[in-house]
């Protein structure tokens, strides 16, 4: 039992490795190359767990190589258009100019219930309001509106375009979070003194500083909060 949870905890780390070497990338575009990965990736792992008699050595194996083999054609596929049209595949155009393109339906083996239900899900009832539909190599469905279906913008009402900002956390938990602070163009000297002008009580008491979409910046206090223990800031 002990050998077995030990086992498990070598591989899960093994394969969260793996995972996380292939990139946040790989992770959302889950096209059918990288779901393949990541399904091979999880029964790589388990081999070793649901059977002893497979060695510790042939699993790690099993997941070095398939990692070698998706970082290389990931890197290939950024080289060759046709390797990663064979690899992810390519997206197709479902609707265009408002006219339904059966033969691309047909092909993807597409229902028209199909096609309608999805056109719900991204908010177009009618496939009379749908200018452009392209379905995406990961699956996703892609809309773009007719022209008088298209949602009304800042730029439409001739409003002005307010600049905003990236929220980013200064202080958390009292302590400086010195990425976001570079970010954000401040050092610990001078986002003391802009709080001091603010009134803000010694960096101890602060909980929470961050900057909000507007550049303000947004303060709290650890007795406006009922906290025993608060957990590192991520985004330090």
């Amino acid at each position: 039992m002990v050998l077995i949870a030990i086992r498990t905890f070598i591989l899960y780390l093994i394969a969260l490795f793996v995972i996380r070497v292939m990139g946040q990338g790989e992770l959302s575009k889950m096209d059918p190359f990288q779901t393949v990965v990541l399904f091979m990736v999880s029964n790589l792992a388990a081999f070793p767990i649901e059977s002893p008699d497979i060695s510790m050595f042939t699993g790690l194996t099993a997941l070095l190589t398939l990692l070698f083999i998706q970082v290389l054609f990931s890197f290939l596929s950024l080289k060759s258009r046709r390797l990663r049209k064979l690899l992810s595949g390519k997206s197709s155009l479902l609707v265009e100019k408002g006219e339904l393109d059966t033969r691309e339906l047909a092909r993807l083996r597409i229902t028209l219930d199909d096609l309608s239900s999805q056109l719900r899900l991204k908010n177009f009832p009618s496939l009379n309001d749908v200018d452009y539909a392209v379905l995406e190599p990961n699956g996703d469905l892609s809309v773009i509106p007719k022209y008088e279906k298209a949602a009304v913008t800042r730029a439409d009402l001739g409003c002005g375009k307010k600049p905003q900002e990236l929220p980013l956390i200064l202080i958390a938990d009292g302590a400086f979070c010195r990425s976001n602070l570079q970010k954000a163009g401040f050092s610990k000297e001078s986002l003391l003194e802009q709080l001091r002008k603010q009134g803000a009580p010694e960096l101890s008491r602060i909980f929470l500083c961050y900057r909000d979409e507007t550049g303000t910046l947004q303060t709290y206090l650890r007795e406006q909060f009922d906290l025993e223990e608060v957990p590192p800031c991520a985004h330090c």
